[in-house]
C-alpha cells in the first residue's frame, strides 16, 4: 500500500509535507512545481472537510486542467483535519483562527499566493491577507463570514448541539435548508465525509471557528486609511447558502474597485461555474491572457458597451496595482483587452443577469449571478 501511494504521488506530481509551526504541525499537499514570478494557488478547506473532500471535485474538473498548467497548487489543512490524523491529547490547546492564519507564511516558504478558501478557510485566508498583504495577490472567498459569531448564533449552535450530533451542526453550516431537504444524495455524501473525520479533532476546529474575532474591515473612501483587503477579491456564494447574508455584508466592506460578488443559483452549481469564474479572475490579474474561452463564454456574445460598463474602474486596479502585472512575464499589457472581453463574456453568459452597480459618484462592487 505504501509503494502504491508513493507511485500515485509521483505520477500526479504530488508532494505531501508536514510543516512545523509555533501552533502545531500543518499538513500540506503540493501539486506541481512553483513557477518563477507566479503565485501558488493556496487552498484552505471548511470545517468538516479536508483538502480532498473540499476541493477534489473542482480541481479534477476538465476545465481546471488549463489553469493547472500555469500554476502550482498547495492544499493546506488545519491541524488534525487531514486523512488519518492522530487524535490530539486531552488538554491540547487548538490554535485560534488568527493563529492559523499566522502559520501560512511558514508553509513551504512560498513567496506569494493566490488564495482560495471556503467557510472557515476563507476567513483564515482573509485574515492572512490583512496581516501579510504583500504575500497575497488575489483571493477567492467562498461562503465567507467576516463577523464574530453573535450570541444568537452561539445559543442556537449550543442548543442544537444538545440534541444533534456534530455531523448535523456541520451540515447546517455547509448547506442551506433547501439543499438539505431536496438533495439527499449530496447531503448523505457529505455526512459520510464528516463521519470519516477524526471527531475529537473536528470538534476542536469547529470550536476555534465559532470563537473567531470580527475581521474589522471597512470599505475605503477617498482620503481614508481603513483596514480592508488590498488585493483583488472574488466573493462566491449560493443563493440558498446559509452564508449568503454574511457574504453580501462582507462585499459591502471591500474596495468596490477590487471586489466582485458572484451569486450561484441552484441547481446550476457545478464545478464548471466556479472554474470559469476563477479563470476570468486570473485573467483580470494579468495572468493567462491567451487562455481559451470556456463553454459558456463561447456560447454567447457581449456587446462593446457591456464590455466597457462591466470593466469600469475595476479592471484597471487589477492590472495596474503596484505595477505587478508588468512583471508577470509581460502578460499584464498583453492581457488587458483580452481580459476585458473575456470577463464581459463571463458575466454576460452566466444567465443574462450580470449587473454593474457602479454609480457615477460612488462606485459599487460588481455583482454577478449565474
Amino acid at each position: 500500500e505504501c509503494v502504491l501511494q508513493i507511485f500515485f504521488l509521483r505520477l500526479y506530481n504530488l508532494q505531501e509535507h508536514d510543516v512545523e509551526t509555533p501552533y502545531g504541525r500543518i499538513h500540506c499537499t503540493m501539486k506541481g512545481v512553483p513557477k518563477t514570478e507566479r503565485p501558488v494557488i493556496l487552498t484552505y478547506h471548511d470545517i468538516g472537510l479536508n483538502h480532498k473532500t473540499c476541493w477534489d471535485s473542482l480541481f479534477n474538473h476538465e476545465d481546471m486542467s488549463e489553469i493547472m498548467q500555469h500554476f502550482a497548487v498547495c492544499h493546506v489543512e488545519a491541524p488534525g483535519q487531514h486523512e488519518g490524523a492522530n487524535t490530539f491529547s486531552t488538554g491540547y490547546e487548538y490554535p485560534s483562527m488568527d493563529q492559523l492564519s499566522e502559520t501560512l507564511p511558514l508553509v513551504l516558504k512560498l513567496k506569494s499566493v493566490l488564495g482560495m478558501g471556503i467557510g472557515a478557510g476563507a476567513y483564515i485566508l482573509a485574515r492572512f491577507a490583512l496581516n501579510s498583504p504583500s504575500m497575497v495577490e488575489g483571493l477567492v472567498l467562498i461562503n465567507i463570514n467576516p463577523c464574530a459569531e453573535g450570541w444568537m448564533d452561539w445559543a442556537a449552535h449550543k442548543i442544537s448541539g444538545w440534541t444533534n450530533a456534530m455531523t448535523d451542526l456541520v451540515i447546517t453550516h455547509l448547506f442551506g435548508k433547501e439543499e438539505i431537504n431536496h438533495n439527499p444524495d449530496l447531503i448523505a455524501r457529505y455526512r459520510n465525509y464528516i463521519i470519516d473525520m477524526n471527531q475529537f479533532n473536528l470538534q476542536l476546529f469547529v470550536k476555534a471557528y465559532e470563537s473567531r474575532r470580527d475581521l474589522e474591515i471597512e470599505r475605503p473612501v477617498p482620503g481614508s486609511n481603513v483596514r480592508t483587503l488590498k488585493c483583488p477579491s472574488l466573493l462566491v456564494v449560493g443563493d440558498s447558502s446559509p452564508a449568503v447574508d454574511a457574504v453580501v455584508e462582507c462585499n459591502t466592506k471591500l474596495d468596490p474597485t477590487k471586489a466582485t460578488l458572484l451569486k450561484v443559483s441552484p441547481p446550476h452549481n457545478p464545478p464548471g461555474k466556479l472554474t470559469e469564474a476563477f479563470k476570468y479572475f486570473i485573467q483580470g490579474m494579468g495572468y493567462m491572457p491567451s487562455a481559451s474561452m470556456t463553454r459558456l463564454a463561447r456560447s454567447r456574445t457581449a456587446s462593446g458597451s457591456s464590455i466597457t460598463s462591466f470593466e469600469g474602474n475595476r479592471s484597471r486596479s487589477h492590472t495596474h496595482e503596484g505595477n505587478r502585472s508588468r512583471s508577470h512575464t509581460n502578460e499584464g499589457n498583453r492581457s488587458r483587452s483580452h481580459t476585458a472581453e473575456a470577463r464581459a463574456h463571463a458575466d454576460g453568459s452566466a444567465d443574462g443577469t450580470a449587473t454593474n452597480n457602479m454609480d457615477q459618484a460612488v462606485p459599487k462592487s460588481t455583482e454577478v449571478s449565474c
